[in-house]
């Protein structure tokens, strides 16, 4: 098994020879950036200037010290980007403006400077060359015809290690995915997981069978089902990368042994942090992933919260790096519905409805009147006649968040194809629209 070539590409940003990177030396060099970060961002950041207010960074020198530095809050940066940003406007390359679902109001905007880009393409040069190796032929799936956007910046540390990009953009018609694919003799895959299991279950998407050698998914949670059909259906491996536009596009991918991501340590730092207490955790706990940028000029983020639950794997990776590792994301905690002691997100939907022949993606609304609930499920599969809703009726049914409410609070419906529904497009996040609310004992 080959170990991570992050590994050494962090010893190299540290300052230390291949093969002679340590966690005490990695540690050392984070709170070292860590203070450097916090004191510019007191200096340059008026958001941070008060935010702060008290705060010496120098002291600053263990997880306990940083823990007592209050969290950035999302919707802190929704109200007034412009005071988190630490260069001068005219040094800023980029704007990626976020609307996240479900949510009113003021949307997100990130500030890159060309810097901040520069190291987005450092990490996916080196995050790629567990799966690609130079001359391979990578389809990439991702917005990237804007400058800047997460496929161009793809594009450009493809070619830094001397791969071959294909930008192709999120697939909106499967068919044409497919055919592009195999014109161009694509030998890797880079895309939205939906996206990614249209192409496989579209007619002509077995033929990429043994052309399309690694796949990695992007962008949304990725169901360990949409993986399993492609591994099935290509004869494939399928890896997972985690990352936000918070974080710079890029934050973790798994390695060759696909046990968690190992993030790109030498630019953000991770926490844990118990969602309700804000404590950090110990490890092998799940929490909250709670990041601090270490390396960003434009717009520093100190103990942001991503709201997105995992955990720190214990003990050292199979393929024999220094780094941590941590768990695949799945869940997002304002996306948990609470059913009496049991939660239902959108995870576990797509454990049950992916598996299912024919399906492509979904849509899933709740809707409350009291006590009682109408969970609606519109399916987008290949053909209307490929998916039997009983079947996919029963598979919810093993669910225990449901069970606890069928069949005298629930309500289940079905449908297939209805409307213009259309796989989605984009690289928005999937969620369970609610509609009104569960009464309190919910």
């Amino acid at each position: 098994m080959t170990k991570t070539p992050l590994e050494d590409w962090i010893a190299r940003k540290i300052g230390l020879a291949p093969g002679t990177l340590t966690r005490e030396a990695l540690r050392e060099y984070q709170f070292r950036r860590i203070r450097k970060t916090v004191a510019m961002a007191m200096d340059k950041s008026s958001f941070y200037r008060s935010k702060l207010a008290g705060f010496d960074p120098a002291l600053i020198d263990s997880e306990a010290a940083l823990a007592r530095l209050p969290f950035t809050e999302p919707r802190q940066l929704r109200e007034d980007p412009l005071r988190f940003v630490c260069s001068g406007l005219g040094s800023i390359e980029r704007i990626v403006t976020l609307q996240s679902s479900g949510t009113t109001g003021s949307p997100k905007r990130i500030f890159f400077t060309k810097e901040d880009q520069e190291l987005t393409i450092d990490f996916f040069d080196y995050g790629m060359r567990n799966l690609v190796r130079p001359g391979d032929r990578v389809l990439i799936l991702l917005p990237c015809a804007t400058p800047g956007s997460v496929g161009d910046l793809l594009r450009i540390g493809l070619e830094r290690m001397g791969a071959v990009p294909l930008p192709y953009g999120p697939v909106h018609d499967p068919a044409d995915a497919v055919n592009r694919a195999l014109l161009d003799r694509a030998s890797a895959a880079v895309g939205i997981p939906t996206h990614l299991l249209a192409m496989a279950r579209q007619q002509n998407g077995a033929r990429l069978k043994g052309q399309i050698k690694n796949v990695l998914l992007s962008t949304d949670y990725v169901p360990e089902a949409i993986s399993r059909v492609l591994e099935e259906r290509w004869g494939c491996r399928v890896y997972n990368h985690y990352g936000t536009t918070e974080m710079g596009l890029g934050g973790g991918v798994q390695c060759s042994a696909r046990r968690g991501y190992h993030f790109r340590e030498a630019d953000l730092f991770i926490e844990i942090v118990d969602p309700h207490s804000g404590e950090p955790v110990p490890e092998g706990t799940a929490g909250e992933i709670v990041f601090t940028t270490l390396t960003r000029t434009g717009m520093p983020l100190i103990r942001y919260r991503t709201g997105d639950l995992s955990r720190l794997l214990p003990g050292r990776c199979p393929c024999g790096t220094v780094l941590r590792s941590m768990e695949p994301v799945k869940y997002r905690l304002s996306e948990l519905i609470r059913i009496g002691e049991l939660r239902l997100s959108m995870p576990d939907l797509d454990e049950k409805l992916f598996p299912l022949p024919g399906v492509l993606d979904y849509r899933a609304e709740m809707q409350w009147a009291g006590e009682r609930a109408v969970l609606h499920i519109d399916l987008k599969t290949v053909q209307p006649e490929n998916v039997d809703c009983e079947m996919a009726r029963q598979a919810l049914l093993t669910l225990p968040a449901l069970q606890e409410l069928y069949p005298e609070k629930l309500q289940l419906e079905i449908s297939c194809n209805s409307g213009n529904f259309t796989v989605a497009r984009g690289t928005a996040k999937r969620r369970i629209v609610q509609r009104g609310a569960p009464a309190k004992n919910h």
